[in-house]
């Protein structure tokens, strides 16, 4: 990350700090849409080395954009560490990457934002889309990639693209953003580490989300509005199982 991060950081982290207390009421097996999530290794904890769906420019394009939203400082990892961008490559390497809950026979019809989803793409698809869109509109404004701007430079840019300022040709990159990139980096910090984010539990940790016991009725009972005796120690699905 470039030096100039700490201009931006602390107020997002804030931010995604009271975004996570949201999250804290989810359950811990939090997945991607269509709960299709893809335990990350099978016989141990942890992102397996490499990307399944991921090019090496769509990685570094995933990486810059989540150690960005989620920076590292004071308070812990940066997105990459913390196995962000690791969890994205999963969900669209797997069952949810794919589409295989989504109807995608037409006709398809313009619709309007509150309709959803409305695209002929699968969600990996639509991603991998995205990301050349976002790569060609960054290189027409900047000159370079992403992953090589500043942080004030990227802060301007990601906010025009949430922003529906910012068009690639035919994708909508504010709609790409908001209902495809955002949604998974929230998922990506807060699921169980079990599908390749939130490693170390620091995502739980940093809000004082407890893991799974947070899903058992008595203790959603006990302990609403206090804390919960195991934030400190959170528990995952692979400590339980």
């Amino acid at each position: 990350m470039p030096d100039d991060k700490d201009s931006v950081a602390p107020e997002r982290r804030a931010f995604l700090k009271g975004a996570g207390s949201a999250a804290a009421a989810l359950p811990a097996v939090l997945a991607a849409p269509g709960a299709s999530a893809q335990p990350v290794g099978a016989t141990g904890p942890g992102p397996t080395a490499g990307y399944q769906c991921l090019s090496l420019d769509e990685a570094a394009l995933t990486e810059a954009l989540v150690d960005h939203m989620w920076p590292k400082d004071g308070l812990g990892a940066g997105g990459t560490e913390l196995g962000i961008a690791t969890f994205i490559d999963r969900q669209l390497a797997g069952a949810y990457g794919s589409g295989d809950r989504l109807y995608l026979q037409g006709p398809f019809r313009k619709g309007r934002p509150q309709h959803g989803y409305q695209l002929t793409l699968t969600p990996a698809q639509y991603y991998k889309a995205g990301c050349a869109g976002m790569t060609a509109a960054c290189q027409a404004r900047f000159g370079k990639p992403f992953d090589k701007l500043a942080a004030a430079e990227r802060e301007a840019f990601l906010l025009d693209i949430a922003g529906g300022k910012v068009r690639a040709g035919a994708v909508d990159l504010g709609g790409w953003f908001n209902s495809l990139v955002y949604p998974l980096f929230t998922q990506g910090a807060f699921a169980d580490p079990i599908y390749g984010g939130n490693q170390g539990k620091a995502a739980w940790k940093l809000i004082g989300y407890p893991g799974l016991p947070a899903v058992y009725a008595q203790d959603v009972v006990r302990y609403r509005g206090k804390p919960h005796p195991l934030s400190a120690k959170p528990q995952s699905i692979q400590d339980l199982s």
